[in-house]
């Protein structure tokens, strides 16, 4: 049997739809077809740097406020970014945003700081944009399979 993975979702659901779509990453990284991944999901003000540091990959969700990303997701970075930066360097992520504009001000903020801790972007992010869409819920959860799937895989 392979050693378990460990896939870290960190979610901000300040609505019932940002928590459908945390949900739905949830649902795509617990597929029963993914064997060897544990999977947990923390809102930010749960996370710790030590749940970054035990991670193998991290999922990051984000509301777009006033062109950035969420306080709460902002704060995570703050209280936790010195404890991880030598612990996580090359840490496999992805994010996804939901954006009531373009998303283009919270990616570059996630970008930049992620860039700081020398972190691996292996999925491009998923920008939710406009109006909320059913078409989101898919995509989340194509993400989170995804994403599950090449850390079982070892590709990640």
């Amino acid at each position: 049997m392979s050693q378990q993975r460990k896939l870290l979702i960190i979610a901000h659901t300040p609505s019932a739809n940002t928590k459908l779509l945390a949900d739905s990453v949830m649902k795509g990284a617990c597929n029963t077809d993914i064997d060897n991944v544990d999977v947990r999901c923390l809102t930010p003000l749960e996370t710790h740097a030590s749940d970054i540091n035990t991670a193998d990959a991290i999922v990051i969700g984000t509301t777009e406020n006033l062109g950035y990303m969420a306080g709460l997701v902002k704060d995570v970075f703050d209280r936790c970014y010195y404890d991880c930066i030598d612990k996580t360097q090359g840490m496999p992520f992805s994010f996804y945003v939901r954006a009531g504009h373009d998303g283009t001000g919270t990616r570059r903020a996630i970008e930049s700081i992620t860039t700081g801790l020398k972190w691996r972007l292996v999925q491009e992010p998923l920008i939710c944009r406009g109006d909320f869409q059913s078409i989101f819920v898919d995509q989340c959860e194509e993400l989170g399979l995804t994403m599950a799937a090449s850390l079982d895989a070892g590709i990640i």
